[in-house]
């Protein structure tokens, strides 16, 4: 009856453990950060017909910006969106889920994020 008791401890401790992880993790991500747009570039995002045998690839742009630590693409969420971001401008962003919030010199925007990375590490003057 005591392994049981005690099998039932560590597995309720482990999952304890795994809940607060993923509880500092969802915190973290709805904090706001900074970090800059480093690039842009236009990817397809899906076509459109254009009649019955043409379609027509359509085009958005993806957004690479970096914090301290990561590597965030985003894109437009809606078509509407098309005003172009300066590119090495700092932004102010807060992660929720699948979506980033930021401002851009004082505007706010908010885009689905479609991938992420580990930024690169910075090179020193002593690693070249």
């Amino acid at each position: 009856m005591k392994k049981k008791k005690t099998k039932t401890l560590l597995v309720m401790a482990a999952l304890g453990l795994g809940m607060t992880a993923l509880t500092m993790t969802a915190a973290a991500k709805d904090k706001e950060m900074q970090g800059t747009i480093v690039s842009e570039n236009s990817v397809p995002c899906g076509s459109e017909a254009k009649g019955k045998k043409q379609t027509m690839q359509l085009m958005c742009q993806e957004y690479v910006i970096r914090t301290d630590t990561t590597e965030y693409h985003v894109r437009q969420e809606k078509e509407a969106h098309k005003e172009m971001l300066p590119v090495n401008a700092p932004v102010e962003l807060t992660l929720s889920k699948d979506k980033m919030k930021f401002k851009v010199n004082g505007k706010g925007y908010e885009m689905l994020v479609v991938s992420e990375s580990a930024a690169p590490a910075a090179t020193s003057p002593a690693n070249h």
